[in-house]
């Protein structure tokens, strides 16, 4: 046991030594901030991109609910729809992404109905690319000449600010590839 004299001045002594080592020093405070810097300058290029991916998700389903309306509405009208409303699927024409309308679709001239509707997404960014998806028919088999819905959803290379109509229903235009797997 310490006299008591000596505990005092021993727990003066470890009260003063707490005071003066409180905090971290200036170089353990630019050590954490360079890591956090360079985690973020590592992580902010990946979180961009997701960001990007999920805007483009929206296209990718609206593109393909469209097709399968078409073709759904083919089997009942034995024409496509030429509007968004006519399809009753819930698109917007205009999101804060994208810009949709049908191009095609109804009668060509008269009673005669056009032989295939497209559905474009046209980006409203410049960092989103844009899709299109096309409804058409064909002739299934010969010896009943039964007609066939068939349909194409298709995804720009490289972002693009346009979609050019299109009537191939089979596959996609240059500078575009399919979103089938």
């Amino acid at each position: 046991m310490l006299k008591p004299e000596l505990q005092v001045k021993f727990l003066q002594h470890l009260n003063r030594k707490k005071r003066t080592e409180e905090g971290f020093t200036l170089i353990e405070l630019l050590v954490v901030v360079i890591i956090i810097g360079v985690l973020a300058a590592i992580a902010l290029p990946s979180l961009l991109g997701q960001v990007n991916k999920a805007k483009q998700s929206e296209a990718k389903n609206y593109v393909g609910a469209s097709n399968r309306a078409q073709q759904a509405y083919y089997l009942e009208y034995q024409l496509f729809a030429s509007s968004l409303p006519a399809l009753q699927v819930g698109i917007k024409n205009q999101t804060d992404n994208y810009s949709y309308a049908i191009n095609g679709g109804g009668y060509s001239s008269g009673t005669i109905p056009n032989p295939y509707a497209q559905i474009k997404a046209v980006a409203r960014k410049n960092a989103l690319k844009s899709y299109y998806g096309v409804a058409g028919t064909t002739v299934g088999d010969v010896a009943t000449s039964e007609a066939l819905t068939v349909a194409v959803a298709c995804e720009s290379l490289s972002p693009t600010t346009a979609v050019a109509n299109s009537t191939n229903y089979l596959t996609c235009d240059n500078n575009y590839t399919t979103l089938a797997r």
